[in-house]
């Protein structure tokens, strides 16, 4: 899907990571409080990377569930009707072999924490997901992780090479 990510979408995007932030600030802003959220959002991000498979479907999916839901909140809450789509950003399309494999390591290991977490935490993961996914498909958001494929690809290299090299392992 290349769907574009509407400005009530984008509005609903903040509320959710906000909920999520806000209790961290305030509280005693130990980073194990982000942990959930955050293993979601990287999977989120990293998902849109992904070209194809059940990760870049939640990646495509995001935007057109977040502005069409954001669109239905803003609207009841303002009146307003319609929505301005942002500019369309994408990380998608650079992982090579051995990224995919990263990005595949990751997403075992999110699933891994996923079976283990307390219901609030699910939310949170899946909160992150989104959040992820969808600050993705915005131009701004994909531009300033546009070092991130290559980073991915480059762990991967290395992995390969530590496998493939006499004497590493």
């Amino acid at each position: 899907m290349n769907t574009p990510l509407t400005l009530f979408g984008l509005a609903l995007t903040v509320v959710i990571l906000w909920a999520n932030l806000r209790p961290w600030w305030t509280g005693s802003r130990d980073p194990k409080m982000l942990a959930p959220f955050g293993k979601g959002a990287s999977l989120g991000i990293l998902g849109a990377m992904c070209t194809g498979g059940l990760l870049g479907l939640i990646a495509g999916c995001a935007p057109v569930v977040g502005s069409t839901a954001g669109g239905k909140a803003v609207g009841a809450v303002t009146g307003a009707q319609s929505s301005a789509p942002l500019t369309r950003g994408s990380l998608s399309g650079s992982l090579t072999e051995e990224g995919a494999v990263v990005v595949f390591l990751v997403a075992a290991g999110v699933v891994f924490a996923w079976r283990k977490a307390s219901k609030d935490d699910k939310k949170r993961m899946v909160g992150g997901l989104y959040c992820g996914a969808s600050l993705c498909a915005t131009a701004g958001f994909a531009g300033a992780l546009s070092f991130l494929p290559d980073l991915v690809n480059q762990a991967g290299d290395a992995g390969r090479a530590a496998f493939e090299s006499a004497g590493v392992l």
